[in-house]
């Protein structure tokens, strides 16, 4: 008789049964987002129940963070994808899949009654044989410029097939990639604005140098302005009010009233003063500006801009290299932002403002259009997963081919790796070549070809020397990837394999699931 030594309703899941219910976890999940994999994926409706927001999506890491999970194995292949996304921006669905994948494989082992540390071992050493096949693999052009910017519209072009935009991915991934080298190198993806406008089709995006501001113009203010030197502050300008601290002030005659009100309007003039003393041409607040400044600031030719929300400011300040400004009695201390013209546009039905020739050369501005709000927010979503995977290729310049050809690679060497490994080891390392195969067999799957025929195709044509085959999604054949231009980062397929296999590693280890007791809530 087993001894419960834990307090009320904690639980224990032993051995078999804590495995279990990890790999049961693990594989549901992975089976989830399997559907979304590659250029033929499927979408998946999410919806809020607290809200009623819809979206529609085929992002691995969104889908993956809006789900409700209480399997503990799930919300690490959760948290995998998630990382994915943080590091890469792409890849999300592969890595959770992959990670799926090694894990029902090793579900069959444990059957076989082979130990889980042994399991590990072998994964282990066909990682590694993986990671190297694949860094063999890997060519870099970035001696080239032309054939580099082609190797990014590729990756670009990848990325986005399998995204809402792949009907116009090549119009996307020009734009993506034009975007990406605009920031000289730097994967700071802040420069690039995101703007997203209901209505329009798809083509109707572009890419505009400068900054868009989603807000409008003071009145009175010329709607164009050269030479612009800007002021960002984050400063109330409404003080037409009394604010003595929430005082209650009594007066006895209606004079008095004036005298205060006057009193009032001379320090906001005061303030207006010290604004304009800077030697500015442009005054953007973060908080509102009250007819009384407005004006003051107008008739001295100084653009205003109110409320623009805090993300407008932050981005303004590093765009223009201005700092954001809340006292203005030392005007030599304050650095000024600068750009070479400020004007109105109009983009649909709605008036923005338009920084361009900013002193950050680097910064500028997607405008998405589409038909519906889902539309726009998904296509934002496919843009960031391109913007992020370039902007890392630009710094790992190595480039890998994609549609199932790198896994059928790596799934090879880790197979001659296996005839070299003695012991139960062996049946691992042969399993884990399985998993990678598994990567092309879902692409094949999802675009309703016969995978276990294209699937042995493709093995049979990478142990002929082809080292450049893979699936040709569009006819349902075995072709060249390198010919047909399907490129993938090189470390966004590293760090698949890698989180993959260490997540696997972490859940295969697992023997004991700990639950402990539900909170109760306290009776009032």
């Amino acid at each position: 008789m087993s001894m419960n030594i834990f307090g009320a309703e904690a639980t224990e899941e032993k051995a078999e049964n804590a495995r279990l219910s990890s790999f049961v976890g693990a594989l549901a999940l992975g089976d989830l987002v399997k559907s979304t994999l590659g250029p033929k994926g499927m979408n998946k409706i999410l919806q809020s129940a607290s809200s009623g927001d819809i979206s529609v999506t085929n992002d691995g890491a969104t889908i993956l963070k809006s789900i409700q999970l209480d399997n503990a194995a799930a919300k690490i292949l959760v948290n995998i994808s998630k990382v994915q996304d943080d590091e890469i921006g792409d890849g999300t669905t592969s890595v959770c899949v992959l990670a799926a994948e090694l894990l029902r494989e090793a579900e069959k082992l444990i059957a076989q009654k082979i130990h889980p540390q042994t399991i590990v071992e072998g994964y282990r050493i066909a990682s590694a044989a993986a990671l190297k096949a694949l860094e063999k693999a890997a060519t870099d052009n970035s001696a080239n410029p032309a054939q580099f910017r082609q190797d990014l519209v590729n990756i670009a072009r990848t990325t986005l097939s399998s995204k809402v935009l792949s009907q116009e991915k090549d119009y996307f991934a020009n734009l993506a990639v034009d975007a990406v080298l605009r920031l000289k190198g730097s994967t700071d993806l802040e420069h690039i604005q995101v703007i997203k406008k209901v209505g329009g089709k798809l083509t109707d995006s572009y890419l505009d140098e400068g900054f868009i501001l989603d807000k409008s113009i003071g009145t009175n203010c010329p709607k164009r302005l050269e030479n612009v030197k800007i002021l960002i502050a984050n400063t109330s300008m409404d003080t037409d009010k009394i604010k003595v601290f929430g005082a209650r002030i009594k007066v006895d005659s209606t004079g008095k009233l004036a005298e205060l009100e006057r009193a009032e309007r001379e320090k906001m003039k005061a303030k207006v003063e010290a604004i304009a003393s800077h030697g500015i041409n442009c005054f953007v607040n973060r908080q509102l500006i009250y007819n009384y400044p407005e004006s003051l600031l107008a008739e001295k030719g100084i653009l205003t801009i109110e409320h623009a929300d805090f993300e407008g400011v932050e981005r303004l300040s590093l765009v223009t290299g201005g700092e954001i400004a809340s006292t203005f009695d030392h005007p030599e201390l304050v650095k000024l932002g600068r750009c070479e013209l400020i004007e109105e546009i109009m983009i649909g039905e709605d008036k923005l403002i338009k920084f361009s020739g900013v002193a950050a050369g680097e910064a500028c501005t997607v405008v998405l259009r589409g038909s519906t709000h889902q539309m726009v927010d998904e296509a934002e979503r496919s843009l960031h997963d391109a913007l992020s995977v370039l902007s890392q290729t630009v710094k790992e310049t190595r480039i890998v081919l994609g549609g199932g050809c790198s896994e059928m690679l790596m799934s090879c060497a880790v197979e001659d790796e296996a005839r070299t490994v003695q012991g139960k080891k062996a049946i691992a390392v042969e399993s884990f070549c399985r998993a990678l195969r598994q990567i092309p067999t879902i692409l094949a799957d999802n675009a309703g070809f016969d995978s276990s025929d294209l699937v042995s195709k493709l093995r049979a044509a990478h142990y002929e020397g082809k080292w450049d085959a893979g699936l040709d999604m569009n006819e349902g054949t075995i072709g060249s990837m390198r010919t047909l231009g399907v490129t993938e980062s090189y470390k966004l397929k590293r760090q698949v394999i890698l989180s993959a296999s260490e997540a696997a590693e972490m859940i295969l280890r697992v023997d004991d699931i700990l639950r402990a007791t539900p909170r109760r809530r306290e009776a009032v």
